[in-house]
C-alpha cells in the first residue's frame, strides 16, 4: 500500500514538474516573438503587418541597420556624406565603401536634390542596397514639404523597382531633426507606399520604427488604410 501511495506521489511530482515546463516554454515561444536576436545584440520588439493586394507592409520597433531585407533607405542630406540620425547609423554599420560609393555618384552630380534618391551597396550590413533619399525640411507647410516628402518615398520604391529589389525597409523619413509633423508624414508615407504597391508587388515593405510612440502613430494610421 505504501509502495503505491509513494508511485502515485512520484507521477503526480512528475505530472507537475512536465506541466512547469511545457507552461515555460509556451512563455518563452511569446517572449522570442517580441524579439529581434542579431550578431549576438537582443533587442526587444513590436510588429505589425497588413497584406496590400500581393505585398506585406509591415511596422517594426528596431534599428533599421540590422534589417535582413533585401534594401533599406537611409534619410539622407543632400551632400550624401552622412550625417547623423538614421543617416549617420547607416554609415557606422556599413563602414566606409557606403561612403566611397556616394562619393562617385557625387562625381556624377553635384548632390542629391531633395525628394529624389540613388542607391549603393550595403557595406558591412546584412542589406545588400541602401537607398539613398533626402526628405524635407519643415518649414511651416508652405514650401511644397508634402510633395517633396512623397516623392523621397515615391522615388526611393522606383530605384528598388529598377534594381529588381523585392523587399525594403524605410524609417520615418523627415521626423527627427527635419521637423515634419509625425502624424502628416506618416498619412504621406503609407499612402504614397500603398500606391506604389497597388501598382508593383514587392515581397516586403517595412517600415523600421524607433520609439513606441512613432509605433503607435504608425498603427493607428496603417489600420485607417
Amino acid at each position: 500500500m505504501s509502495d503505491m501511495y509513494r508511485y502515485s506521489h512520484t507521477g503526480d511530482k512528475a505530472h507537475q514538474t512536465l506541466a512547469h515546463f511545457s507552461h515555460l516554454f509556451k512563455l518563452l515561444v511569446l517572449v522570442a516573438k517580441g524579439l529581434n536576436i542579431c550578431g549576438g545584440i537582443v533587442k526587444i520588439t513590436n510588429e505589425m503587418e497588413k497584406m496590400v493586394g500581393k505585398t506585406k507592409l509591415s511596422l517594426v520597433q528596431g534599428d533599421i541597420t540590422l534589417q535582413e531585407t533585401e534594401a533599406i533607405v537611409n534619410a539622407a542630406n543632400t551632400t550624401l556624406l552622412g550625417g547623423g540620425g538614421v543617416d549617420g547609423a547607416i554609415h557606422r554599420a556599413g563602414g566606409p565603401k557606403i561612403l566611397e560609393e556616394c562619393k562617385v555618384i557625387l562625381t556624377k552630380q553635384e548632390r542629391c536634390p531633395t525628394g529624389e534618391a540613388v542607391i549603393t551597396t550595403g557595406g558591412n550590413m546584412a542589406t545588400k542596397y541602401v537607398i539613398h533619399t533626402v526628405g524635407p525640411v519643415w518649414s511651416g507647410g508652405n514650401r511644397n514639404e508634402d510633395r517633396l516628402l512623397r516623392n523621397a518615398y515615391y522615388n526611393s520604391l522606383n530605384v528598388a523597382k529598377e534594381n529588381g529589389i523585392k523587399s525594403i525597409s524605410f524609417p520615418s523619413i523627415s521626423t527627427g531633426v527635419y521637423r515634419f509633423p509625425k502624424e502628416r508624414a506618416v498619412k504621406i508615407a503609407l499612402t504614397t507606399v500603398k500606391e506604389f504597391i497597388q501598382e508593383y508587388n514587392f515581397e516586403e515593405v517595412r517600415f523600421v520604427l524607433f520609439s513606441e510612440n512613432d509605433m503607435q502613430i504608425y498603427e493607428k494610421a496603417l489600420k485607417a488604410i
